[in-house]
């Protein structure tokens, strides 16, 4: 099978032709990133917090993991040294308990890990509680459920919007 290489007037053609299709479709320009939207409060996810609960390296006896990441709302960028509030109920206390409360800040990369207690079911479901509320972006309050009392760690993430 042999060539026949184009003529000038068949790739006048076919360049006007992609240059109409590209217009109707809107690739003339480079594909962009719509942004990242911030995460929202959950409903529930502020009971029985306690502002101000200590930064700590664990929460009780340990045995169950929180963690998560921590990102800029629009361009994903992590988000370094971020304070994150941590509570539940457990096998050593009630959500409202003092001691069931701690806080935990993020890495370089925008993770963070809390060791606690085991978290056991309050009305009907095993759950946690996560905030950010240190003022530099919007408050968030998170209620993450568990699919099973008995998991050994639940993950959440946070993507903060400036205020």
């Amino acid at each position: 099978m042999s060539l026949i290489p184009p003529t000038r007037r068949a790739l006048l053609v076919s360049a006007a032709a992609f240059g109409t299709c590209a217009a109707l479709t809107g690739l003339t320009l480079p594909a962009r990133a719509a942004g990242l939207a911030p995460t929202r409060s959950m409903r529930g996810g502020a009971n029985n917090y306690l502002p101000g609960a200590a930064v700590v390296e664990r929460i009780g006896g340990g045995g169950f993991w929180m963690s998560g990441s921590v990102r800029r709302a629009g361009d994903g960028a992590p988000l370094a040294g971020v304070r994150i509030q941590i509570w539940a109920h457990t096998t050593e206390g009630h959500e409202r308990d003092p001691q069931s409360h701690g806080a935990t800040l993020t890495d370089a990369e925008g993770h963070f890990r809390l060791e606690m207690p085991q978290i056991v079911p309050a009305f009907g479901q095993p759950h946690g509680h996560l905030a950010y509320d240190s003022g530099a972006y919007r408050s968030v309050f998170l209620r993450p459920v568990m699919a099973s009392a008995r998991e050994k760690a639940l993950s959440a993430d946070f993507v903060l919007e400036p205020v």
